[in-house]
């Protein structure tokens, strides 16, 4: 089968990939003067970008030798990721003027990891998918360790960058198991060869074992999850916040594409594989994140625990499932863009602080934060009627109906553990005494970011139904 050079199918990634381009060259000729301005500059990017894929046909539209495939599906997740660039490199402006990090490359490697994800996204074939994981990750291993005067900093950015290598590594080794097996790299062209298979060989299972596990460290799901807590709390907060979100939507996004597409046949092969990293993921992100001090930790344990949740939705292996994931991923973006935008806006005179207990009685000394933190813990809780509730709801009733009965309840269980740590958080703000206040007052842009998060997360069940219906479309792009 041959696939002419449809172009116009992958706009939004030539736009974005010469875009970086151009950044690039102004702030080689501009210098570290110019870094707001290209901050600025690749959010208008990414906006333009947004349209474009939003715009774009939502029929499956395959090219580039069917190594590139752009869908419902794909428009849904490059959405969420795009907001969640330019979010967390708005976030970015005020930290990294203060920080001495105001160097104009910032903003082109948030612009080079997002086309990277973009790339992961539309990826129908495994060298694609490969070429697109390389490119997020050689950006992110360097923006982990861009605070160059940090210790924390620079041991964060090697750590992710030597478990990624091994990561990386794993990955390829199994799909070259799955090339072996079935003699095709294309997601479609193995899909045909699956076809009326009850299951798969032991050699193929061997090679999406591997391939599970290298995807499985990207979104950092136990046990591959050790490079997080580490590199949260090293890499500078606002790049943290853009590890929390962005790259985990779209190596979701990636999952299950490269689970469902090419191996829906044989999916009772593999989902004992999702089943059991999600209820470690789960489990570990319940109890480990108990006896953390620093917020960063803690919030790096909350997304693995996150992910377990999501992990639910892929193992039920149905449209039901994916559907459940995306919504998950859209109310997971808005509660951790707000939680991160609060983080950010803790320092002091002496610069940034992380630790829990300096939000003592943040009630008292700016209410407001205090209420927007206490809504964003309320919500990752999954207490109703915030978003956080419905995007655990979906996932679990996507277990249920497929008959994941225990999966679910150890979802519940997990949830409910959980539930501790984001308490301790508000009872620390509203119920201890009050801490030396946070300096001055939030920038216009903090304040826009935490009030649109804050309103998506309150007010989602007033308008289910549509988005609902948005990720219904999205998941039948996957699972027809």
């Amino acid at each position: 089968m041959t696939f002419a050079h449809d172009y116009a199918v992958a706009a939004p990634e030539i736009f974005l990939a010469i875009a970086s381009m151009v950044l690039l060259m102004i702030g080689v000729y501009r210098g570290n003067g110019a870094t707001r301005l290209l901050s600025w500059l690749a959010v208008l990017c990414f906006a333009i970008t947004l349209a474009m894929v939003l715009q774009a046909d939502p029929v499956s539209n395959v090219s580039f030798a069917g190594m590139y495939v752009a869908d419902s599906f794909t428009a849904f997740t490059k959405a969420l990721v795009l907001i969640a660039s330019a979010a967390g490199l708005i976030m970015s402006l005020g930290y990294i003027k203060e920080e001495g990090m105001n160097r104009f490359e910032y903003p082109v490697l948030f612009v080079l990891a997002t086309l990277g994800m973009l790339m992961m996204i539309s990826a129908n074939d495994l060298i694609a998918l490969y070429m697109g994981i390389e490119l997020q990750s050689l950006a992110l291993y360097v923006i982990a360790a861009f605070k160059r005067d940090s210790l924390r900093s620079t041991e964060a950015g090697l750590k992710y960058f030597v478990l990624g290598a091994l990561s990386s590594g794993m990955l390829l080794y199994g799909c070259s198991l799955i090339y072996g097996f079935t003699g095709a790299t294309g997601f479609d062209a193995i899909a045909k060869f699956m076809e009326g298979r009850e299951q798969a060989s032991i050699g193929l299972i061997v090679g999406i074992v591997f391939m599970c596990a290298g995807l499985a460290f990207k979104v950092s799901a136990v046990p591959f999850h050790m490079w997080t807590p580490d590199v949260y709390e090293g890499a500078p907060t606002p790049v943290t916040a853009f590890f929390a979100i962005a790259p985990k939507v779209a190596a979701l996004a990636l999952f299950m594409r490269a689970l469902i597409v090419p191996f829906l046949a044989v999916s009772a092969d593999w989902q004992q594989i999702i089943i059991v990293i999600s209820v470690a993921s789960m489990l570990l992100g319940a109890f480990a994140a108990i006896w953390q001090d620093n917020i960063k930790r803690l919030m790096a344990y909350s997304s693995i625990g996150h992910v377990g949740f999501a992990l639910i939705g892929l193992a039920a292996g149905s449209a039901e499932g994916v559907r459940g994931v995306l919504i998950y991923l859209a109310i997971y973006v808005a509660m951790n863009i707000g939680t991160f935008a609060c983080i950010l806006c803790m320092r002091r005179k002496t610069g940034m602080v992380e630790n829990i207990s300096d939000l003592s009685g943040l009630s008292k000394t700016n209410p407001l934060m205090a209420l927007a933190l206490a809504i964003f813990m309320f919500s990752m809780a999954g207490i109703p009627p915030l978003g956080g509730f419905f995007g655990k709801f979906y996932v679990f009733i996507a277990a249920v109906n497929a008959e994941l009965y225990a999966l679910a309840v150890i979802g519940v269980l997990a949830s409910v553990v959980g539930a501790f740590y984001y308490l301790r958080i508000i009872k620390v703000m509203y119920f201890d005494d009050a801490a030396e206040p946070f300096e001055g007052p939030m920038s216009l842009e903090m304040r826009a970011i935490i009030g649109l998060c804050g309103v998506f997360v309150v007010f989602f069940a007033f308008y289910t139904a549509p988005f609902v219906a948005s990720a219904q479309i999205a998941a039948a792009a996957l699972i027809p």
